[in-house]
């Protein structure tokens, strides 16, 4: 009897018990209150550069893929344009509710790792004060919504692997992986380099049995299936995408400040809780016996961050792990005030409590912030910029009118006319630059452009006269009497760059 009792107090918790009861409602409080104050930021300031390309993309330009992302963002931004036209309360709806999900996800990753209620809502805390989530959690861009994703991922591959350590591992759960990871395909491709990395990290350290499950190849099935359009897409077009991978390398030094600005930027977006749950949850995934079954999951985010750092790849890209890691970080230190009671010692728990709001107060400056970039790297406001290039389209005679053509030098510029086409009664825009290049020319009746933007260079040579008219904050330039076809001029001035 006594050997019996000795033999079943030495035995894993985890083996005998599924894990500690769901922090619901805290949780949806945590939420709840992410989710209204993201609301009104968003309400407030004009597009963001990237949010309202991707509203003139999918508005104007549905399509199965794009030069620089999958469709999935592009057409639900167009899609919420359709429903409330000029309305950025529900332009920016699913990118707030999205986002919100994110709290809960973090809680459920916590839930999984055997946490309690307050390591539960730690976690959630330290996802929603994340400074990356702070800024764009009311963007409806790719970004945005790529993070809660990776993070569902994360979730049912830790389900997945806690109920393997417990011998009861459901094999549909890898279905659901399969479509989670074909509609963040749809989202942005860097999923791909997510999955690459678990691969390699899962054949290192296990475990190794996931691979001989049939529905693990259903799993990449079900993946490639939903993913098909994008890829069959980029196909069609040369893979696109891929060249991006140079222009984003050309871009690291000045938005990121080169190789050292992007892995010290991926660290601080982590936000003030984070920091310290993600490297702490890094340091125990890798090394403690509670943590193993999840051990590939560390090691694919460190590899991720050495690859992007390689890469020059932007900043943001690893964010979509930092759910998993402080999920992990906010576990293990529960361990660690449970070790320190067991022994009749006090820790430093309180700390939690100043930490926490510090990082609200930190999160809550970002999304400030976030609502005041609308004229980031030299952009005027949307709605200013419409408005100048009407009132130079107005001023052209009838007749030339008729037969101009509005081009922005960037996309950027493109898409902020096309955000208020017809309520300055402009034309659709065009541009040279990025996916715009790929939505095709101006009307073979258009022989002259209004060109917005600093540099008409590369199109001087295609028009007999190039002139600077009034304007505002932004050059304006009349190029009049086109020399040649549109589509022999376009293929010499488009550009990814």
């Amino acid at each position: 009897m006594h050997t019996e009792v000795r033999a079943t107090a030495a035995r894993p918790p985890s083996t005998t018990a599924g894990p500690p009861a769901f922090a619901r409602r805290p949780l949806l409080l945590v939420a709840a209150a992410f989710a209204v104050v993201h609301l009104v930021a968003g309400a407030f300031g004009g597009y963001w550069i990237d949010e309202v390309y991707m509203l003139a993309a999918g508005r104007y330009h549905p399509d199965w893929g794009y030069v620089d992302q999958p469709p999935l963002a592009p057409l639900l931004a167009g899609a919420m344009g359709w429903l409330a036209p000029g309305s950025m309360i529900v332009l920016r709806l699913p990118a707030v509710l999205i986002s919100a999900g994110g709290v809960l996800l973090a809680g459920s990753l916590a839930r999984e790792f055997g946490g309690d209620r307050r390591s539960q809502v730690l976690a959630g805390l330290g996802f929603a004060t994340g400074l990356w989530t702070s800024l764009v959690a009311h963007w409806i861009t790719p970004y945005t919504l790529e993070a809660p994703l990776w993070m569902l991922l994360c979730l049912l591959m830790v389900r997945w692997c806690r109920q393997h350590a417990e011998g009861r591992a459901d094999d549909r759960l890898l279905l659901g992986l399969g479509g989670v990871i074909g509609v963040t395909m749809q989202v942005k491709v860097h999923v791909a380099v997510l999955c690459a990395a678990l691969l390699l990290c899962l054949l290192v350290f296990g475990p190794r049995d996931l691979l001989r499950r049939p529905m693990f190849w259903g799993c990449i099935g079900i993946a490639l299936v939903i993913a098909a359009p994008t890829l069959i897409w980029q196909a069609a077009h040369g893979w696109p995408q891929l060249a991006m991978s140079e222009v984003v390398q050309a871009e690291t030094p000045i938005l990121s400040g080169g190789r050292s600005g992007a892995a010290l930027s991926m660290v601080l977006y982590m936000g003030v809780l984070g920091v310290p749950l993600c490297l702490y949850g890094v340091a125990r995934m890798l090394t403690a016996a509670e943590f193993r079954p999840y051990r590939f999951i560390a090691a694919a985010a460190l590899a991720q961050y050495a690859f992007y750092i390689a890469t020059s790849g932007r900043p943001y890209y690893v964010v979509g792990m930092y759910g998993v890691l402080l999920a992990a970080g906010a576990v293990a230190f529960q361990r660690r005030r449970e070790a320190r009671a067991a022994a009749g010692r006090r820790g430093a728990a309180w700390l939690a409590w100043p930490a926490g709001a510090l990082a609200v107060l930190a999160a809550g400056a970002v999304v400030v912030m976030s609502s005041m970039l609308a004229t980031a790297f030299g952009v005027p406001a949307d709605r200013a910029l419409a408005g100048e290039v009407a009132t130079a389209y107005r001023q052209l005679p009838a007749q030339q009118r008729e037969h101009t053509a509005v081009v922005g030098e960037s996309y950027i510029l493109a898409a902020m006319l096309d955000a208020h086409t017809h309520e300055y009664g402009l034309p659709p825009a065009h541009s040279a630059h990025r996916g715009y290049g790929y939505f095709g020319t101006p009307d073979d009746g258009a022989r002259d452009v209004l060109f917005v933007g600093e540099d008409p260079e590369p199109w001087r040579p295609h028009f007999a006269a190039v002139r600077r008219i009034d304007g505002g904050g932004t050059p304006l330039w009349l190029l009049t009497d086109r020399q040649e076809p549109w589509p022999q001029l376009w293929e010499q001035v488009r550009s990814l760059k």
